[in-house]
């Protein structure tokens, strides 16, 4: 029987209102958020928005770009000003904020829906209209005061708007929909497109406009949508974001697993590609004139041309790849360690990181360094690398072993361990020029190892596996850790006390040694590093940008706002106040103030959706990972399944009680053929099936 690997984080909606952001991105710059889509307003001043809350803005042109707190972590879609001051961006479970002052402060206004909202376009200051999810379409006359639904006759996602007029307009969206209205959308009539691929972006310049989605399709118009003709694009990739100058200049973007642009100089006649110099998705495109243009996308990304996109330049600096761990030796002097097998350092809190030369292909998982030049880095193969030098120069030390290596301790210049797969346990006295394995009694993977002495040390792992020994690991004793789940990180501040966080939630304290363990957690999400100052103050990072802090040693956590959804791995603090978080998509987050402007965990539950719903998978198509989302408003027995297209049952991801809340998984396919799939939630009476596409 073939296995399905499911990964499931589960989340709780953050509070609307945030107080100011205390953990900031130092890696990759300006931030490492995806960007769906952006304004440019003239050559110097353009913002952009993505996921969780971001907003940012740039009035150089790109050479510097500020973060700005847009007072929500729900993900933003889209953004549209009317002019240099007025303007509203649109995102998840309805989502409107509105900006006076160029996108400095933003204002809550009210949707009247919880479902997500894809577009927003305004033809003056007070008339807009809004599309979304379900069908949804939202029109105001005064500003955004009030919004009023209108009908759209369909339940297809509608996913672009645009209007070139007061009455005017066309949305776009799933299964090749095409809707106008004359007469502000009071009605809305359907145009045929001759296709059932989805539809991601609308543009037109007065009669004359473009539709673009999914398999390469681009449609054109001339006669304001009468009739739809189909365009040579020359690729099947996804193509996410249309803009025209004019009835001949015009760009589109977009990508799965890699990015395309394409450009046009007669109308559509001819498509020609354009090198992007990036592997990310782009979901959004804007030029000024036919020179002046920026496009944004995952990862942050954000590239600008000024020669019509001949070349694209990236206004991002930093790497992308996944950081498994980092460390500092004081407020300045900093490593980070990863999946590019290169080792990150900083000699200035983080201002500026600069790559050293690792010497090896291997991917490193764990470094650790006593002080500001000698160093050990541990990682796949049994790779272990040494610095004396601050790692001008890492050489390579004789492991003995083929294994992962997870993670490495000393406690001086010439005692340490490291742990990795297969309950391996390596020991060294002469810092690192001979390791002899030492017996752990398991074949279980160890992720994490701490010692407080030459000899006090414990090691943590695959099925609640924690291990001690009190003679330098000659001996090690399992201890009853009372979980099976995994455990990724153990630190203790003195022989007595310590904690251990896991998956699931699980965080374990100890006042005695680890000879009695008491689960403290109340989180769902997966957690993977722990760190604390004292006995009372520390920090656990995990999935979905989780960060949690306590001050009275664990008995209660706090969730403090970490501004991304990024899966953080490590966590380390230089004192109470300055520390740094690390994870994947190359994230390095700090903070100078320990964090403390947080969102209390008890006040998560606030939100709570008012309906049932389950969210179209993201992305779709999916290569082979997609993110399902649903959201329930009371507690109930929830069932999540995915079936083939002939029917047949592929998996049970969800199958029990869930309390009211919104909830998101990850569902991989890597083991499934490519084809139509369907997710099918069941919460109580309510039934509500959505089409996947498997895409390899």
């Amino acid at each position: 029987m073939k296995k399905h690997y499911l990964i499931i984080n589960i989340f709780f909606s953050l509070t609307s209102i945030l107080l100011p952001q205390n953990w900031f991105w130092q890696n990759p710059l300006p931030q490492g958020n995806s960007l769906r889509e952006i304004y440019v307003f003239d050559t110097n001043t353009t913002i952009a928005v993505g996921r969780v809350g971001t907003v940012i803005k740039t009035t150089d042109g790109g050479i510097n770009w500020n973060s700005i707190q847009s007072g929500t972590t729900r993900n933003l879609s889209s953004v549209y000003f009317t002019n240099n001051n007025t303007g509203w961006t649109v995102g998840d479970v309805g989502t409107i904020l509105k900006s006076i002052d160029g996108g400095e402060n933003w204002n809550s206004q009210t949707s009247g829906t919880n479902l997500p909202l894809w577009s927003v376009y305004f033809t003056d200051n007070n008339i807009g209209w809004i599309a979304g999810f379900h069908g949804k379409i939202l029109k105001t006359t005064n500003g955004g005061i009030s919004w009023n639904s209108q009908t759209s006759g369909t339940s297809e996602s509608l996913n672009s708007v645009y209007f070139t007029d007061n009455n005017k307009g066309w949305v776009v969206g799933e299964d090749g929909i095409i809707l106008m209205t004359t007469d502000g959308g009071t009605s809305w009539n359907s145009q045929t497109s001759g296709t059932s691929e989805w539809l991601r972006s609308v543009h037109f310049t007065n009669n004359t406009g473009w539709a673009v989605g999914w398999n390469g399709t681009i449609l054109k118009t001339t006669d304001e949508g009468t009739n739809w003709n189909s365009q040579i694009s020359g690729t099947t990739m996804p193509l996410r974001s249309a803009y025209f100058n004019d009835n001949n200049t015009g760009w589109i973007v977009g990508g799965y697993e890699g990015s395309i642009i394409l450009k046009t100089t007669n109308g559509g006649t001819n498509w020609n590609s354009q090198a992007s110099g990036t592997t990310e998705i782009l979901y959004s495109v804007y030029f000024t004139n036919n020179n002046t243009g920026w496009t944004v996308g995952t990862n942050g990304i954000i590239l600008k041309t000024i020669e019509g996109g001949t070349n694209w330049n990236s206004q991002t600096i930093g790497t992308t790849q996944r950081l498994a761990s980092i460390h500092f030796t004081d407020n300045n002097n900093g490593w980070a360690v990863g999946g590019d097998n290169k080792i990150l350092n900083t000699t200035d809190g983080g201002t500026n990181w600069d790559f050293q030369t690792s010497g090896t292909t291997m991917i490193m998982s764990s470094i650790h360094l006593i002080d500001n030049n000698t160093g050990w880095a541990v990682g796949e193969d049994g790779t272990i690398l040494k610095t004396t030098d601050g790692g001008t120069n890492w050489n390579s030390q004789a492991s003995g072993t083929t294994e992962i290596l997870y993670s490495v301790y000393f406690t001086n210049n010439n005692t340490g361990w490291v742990v990795g797969w297969d309950g391996t346990i390596l020991k060294t006295t002469d810092g690192g020029t001979s390791w002899n394995i030492q017996a752990s009694g398991t074949l279980r993977t160890l992720y994490s190892v701490h010692f407080t002495d030459n000899n006090t040390g414990w090691a943590v792992g695959e099925g609640g596996t924690i291990l001690k020994t009190t003679n330098g690991g000659t001996n090690w004793i399992s201890q009853t850790s009372g979980t099976n789940m995994r455990l990724t990180s153990v630190y203790f501040t003195d022989n007595n006390t310590g904690w251990v966080v896991g998956l699931n939630g699980i965080i374990l304290k100890t006042t005695n040694g680890g000879n009695n363990w008491n689960s403290i957690s109340g989180t769902t999400r997966w957690l993977y590093s722990v760190h604390f100052e004292n006995n009372n103050t520390g920090w656990v990072v995990g999935g979905y940008g989780t960060i949690l802090r306590t001050t009275n040693g664990g008995t209660n956590w706090n969730i403090q706002a970490s501004g991304t959804i990024r899966t953080l791995y490590s966590v380390h603090f230089s004192d109470n106040n300055i520390g740094w978080a690390a994870g994947e998509v190359g994230t390095i987050l700090k903070t100078t103030n320990g964090g403390v402007n947080f969102i209390d965990d008890n006040n998560l539950m606030e939100n709570i959706p008012n309906g049932f719903l389950l969210f179209q998978n993201y992305p779709n198509p999916f290569n082979p990972i997609t993110k399902i989302k649903y959201q329930i408003p009371e507690i109930s027995f929830v069932i999540l399944k995915v079936y083939d297209g002939l029917g047949s049952e592929v998996v049970t991801l969800v199958n029990e009680e869930k309390q009211a809340g919104s909830y998101e998984l990850e569902f991989s396919a890597a083991t499934l053929p490519s084809g139509i799939y369907f997710s099918r939630f069941q919460a109580g009476s309510f039934v509500e099936t959505k089409k996947m596409i498997l895409m390899k």
